[in-house]
């Protein structure tokens, strides 16, 4: 199997880089560490914006002009997806709870969220007010999506402790989801972005921020 090609290894603005989300012209970022969302101009890598998350931001993707991002709230690490609005900050009346109180990463596409659970190895489709419209079962547990041209990428891995990560392609269209590992990611990466012609993700341990190709 193929190994993913490197393009770009940059310093993360803040430790522990958990989420990202491509928006526009942005590099969205969010820390662990630190529980804020920062804006990142790539050209420049600089920070134009800064916002602090209701709580840690494990997971994020662009919806339209604005993010949803998945927040593990309260001592207990509730999950729950959060409307930001760039230039506004979150939307203290919007608040989805997650399937079951677990996910990590999100997706969005044809107008719906995408919400993936690491140890359970699912993507879940949800509509109107968070109800499960589709599970898709993977054969890895999930750490990183996103959705490019109607397809679904996820960076997935066997044992989180290990540098065994793969970029693992699902093709929802068929009744049967056809998936496949396409690439070994040989870093422990967490988030996936796709900015129109490179792949994002994070070397969340080394406070990196990685792009990537595919070939």
């Amino acid at each position: 199997m193929k190994t993913i090609t490197e393009l770009q290894r940059l310093a993360s603005p803040a430790p522990k880089p958990q989420s990202l989300a491509w928006a526009g012209a942005t590099l969205w970022m969010g820390s662990r560490a630190t529980k804020t969302i920062y804006a990142i101009q790539p050209a420049s890598w600089t920070v134009t914006s800064e916002t602090p998350a209701p709580g840690t931001p494990w997971g994020m993707t662009a919806a339209g002009n604005e993010l949803r991002v998945l927040c593990g709230e309260t001592a207990e690490d509730h999950r729950v997806i959060r409307r930001f609005v760039p230039g506004v900050g979150f939307d203290a009346n919007w608040a989805q709870p997650c399937p079951d109180d677990t996910g990590s990463q999100l997706g969005f596409s044809g107008g719906k969220l995408h919400v993936s659970q690491w140890y359970p190895r699912k993507v879940l489709t949800l509509i109107g007010d968070g109800k499960v419209e589709r599970v898709i079962q993977l054969p890895h547990g999930i750490c990183g999506q996103v959705w490019v041209d109607g397809l679904i990428y996820l960076v997935t891995t066997d044992a989180e402790e290990t540098n065994e990560y793969w970029l693992t392609r699902v093709d929802p269209r068929p009744a049967t989801p056809v998936i496949e590992d396409v690439a070994l990611i040989p870093f422990q990466a967490r988030a996936l972005a796709w900015d129109g012609a490179k792949f994002w993700t994070n070397h969340r341990e080394q406070d990196q921020i990685v792009a990537f190709f595919l070939e």
